[in-house]
């Protein structure tokens, strides 16, 4: 990642290249799946890892920028994803489930030919245009909530946000809980400054050649921001969608059989087992150990994988690896309503096992958990 950081920044100016390209599109996604992902998980809070701590890192303008720059806010992303999706894991309640958040494209009256093309279109801009808003929303609805606010009639808090809908003038109790001023502003504004104002206005004050160098920049920063949305979309967001991965109807409790069986039959692995391959992956091809155990480093990923899999392989418990590109067309099946995902029989697990209507409490943002309420 480091490595990257150096060769984008340091080449940043030069004409619009690949090498450049790639170079700021592997720091910017190497710096969220691999840093910034097990740090706030706690993966290396058991050692001395210094910032890499979950308790405080990217939380606040200036650790944001230190640690984690990126479109999306990252006390958001400890909700969305450190509690919502880890703990309701395609569930309603998942905000990370697919087949849901895409029910608009799905029974969408247009042909076939016209979702594909869709899908095409979001792939580059997934990030700031949904990821960012709708993790920003799960931290707002959860501070109403916290606060015994009543959410406004007309939102729903399972429906995803993006920056269309937000502006959408019929959506105004969605307006309530996402501000488009704090959208904008703290959201998105620390990376768009961050990154597309601040690096071409210093180049802009090199003497003679400062204009054409801040041209260069602005050009390879967007370039590398298409690029590493698209590849972060081919190994994040195909994590759990596929004609053959589970959804679940209710929740169950955290450290169950059940809670266990889920997060393998919900996931799904891609190629895996040296660090080349897992780098490209940004560690999410160990998808169901990380669901299994969130809360360790990469090199155990590596390490548990043979060992999980025997495990379910002995008690005859799916456990699906593919390659990546597999597993973009499943996704996109599932996105355009070619497929559909399997929905698994929940009456069948152990009552003791199921989490109630009150499901899962939360002691702070990092994703630590307290005992399940019925």
């Amino acid at each position: 990642r480091n490595i990257a950081a150096l060769v984008g920044l340091c080449t940043v100016w030069m004409a619009p290249n690949p090498v450049t390209i790639v170079a700021l599109s592997t720091w910017t996604y190497a710096s969220w799946t691999m840093i910034a992902h097990h740090t706030c998980h706690g993966g290396y809070n058991r050692v001395d890892a210094g910032r890499f701590n979950s308790r405080g890192f990217g939380l606040g303008l200036v650790n944001r920028c230190i640690d984690w720059l990126d479109w999306m806010s990252p006390e958001a992303w400890n909700i969305e994803h450190n509690r919502l999706h880890h703990y309701r894991l395609n569930e309603e309640k998942d905000p990370d489930l697919v087949q849901r958040n895409l029910d608009f494209l799905r029974d969408a009256n247009v042909p076939l030919p016209f979702k594909y093309v869709t899908v095409a279109l979001f792939l580059p801009i997934w990030k700031w245009l949904y990821y960012a808003p709708n993790t920003f929303k799960e931290l707002k609805t959860n501070e109403w909530t916290k606060a015994g606010k009543e959410l406004p009639k007309d939102f729903d808090p399972e429906t995803a946000v993006t920056l269309f809908s937000m502006l959408d003038p019929r959506r105004r109790g969605t307006r309530e809980i996402v501000k488009p001023f704090d959208i904008f502003f703290n959201v998105l504004g620390p990376m768009f400054f961050g990154r597309y104002v601040a690096i071409p206005s210093i180049l802009a004050l090199v003497p003679g050649v400062g204009p054409s160098f801040a041209v260069h920049a602005v050009v390879n920063l967007l370039l590398a921001e298409l690029l590493t949305n698209v590849h972060s979309f081919i190994t994040i967001v195909t994590n759990h969608a596929g004609e053959d991965i589970y959804t679940f109807d209710d929740a169950v409790k955290p450290k169950t059989g059940s809670f266990y069986v889920r997060q393998v039959i919900g996931s799904v692995n891609y190629a895996a087992g040296s660090d080349p391959i897992d780098f490209s992956h940004g560690f999410l091809n160990y998808q169901i150990e990380h669901h299994v155990w969130p809360d360790l480093s990469m090199l155990q990923y590596q390490r548990g994988a043979p060992r999980l899999k025997a495990i379910c392989e002995k008690f005859s418990v799916p456990y699906i690896q593919e390659n990546v590109f597999e597993r973009l067309r499943k996704t996109v099946d599932i996105m355009v309503g070619r497929t559909t995902m399997r929905t698994f029989p929940t009456e069948y697990e152990p009552e003791k096992d199921k989490a109630g209507e009150s499901g899962v409490t939360w002691k702070s943002t990092n994703g630590a958990i307290d005992d399940n309420r019925q």
